[in-house]
């Protein structure tokens, strides 16, 4: 499928972009960081949903991870991580072939993290004032 961008990665087989890979993945920063260090996990099969993958796809993304995590640990040292999986159109998938981000967090970013990925939906994203 030469029109989808990371199957493209895939098949030019850079290593130049490539962080790391396995027999079902690879690990790529993102070409737009949220963040330093913002990288991508991003199968090798051209699949929609993480939901289709097969477990032997969904675990080895899991494992490059965790991986991609402890890298990111070392360069970077950030204060945490917000992981995420855009799932479909309505939950913000502009790309359609999945790929899980693996966003570092960091302090000096100001502002206040909570709720996290909870601000797709603003309006219920701020509960703990609610209470």
């Amino acid at each position: 499928m030469s029109s989808c961008v990371f199957c493209e990665i895939n098949e030019s087989g850079s290593q130049r972009q490539l962080l790391e890979s396995n027999r079902y993945g690879f690990a790529i920063r993102d070409g737009f960081p949220l963040t330093e260090g913002h990288s991508l996990i991003i199968p090798r099969r051209h699949v929609g949903s993480f939901f289709a993958l097969t477990q032997d796809e969904q675990i080895a993304l899991l494992g490059l991870l965790d991986s991609a995590k402890r890298d990111l640990d070392s360069r970077y040292n950030p204060d945490g991580f917000t992981v995420g999986i855009n799932d479909g159109p309505a939950a913000g998938q502009t790309v359609p072939h999945v790929h899980i981000h693996l966003i570092p967090r960091y302090s000096s970013e100001g502002g206040d993290p909570r709720g996290g990925v909870r601000w797709v939906v603003p309006d219920k994203a701020d509960y703990w004032s609610e209470q």
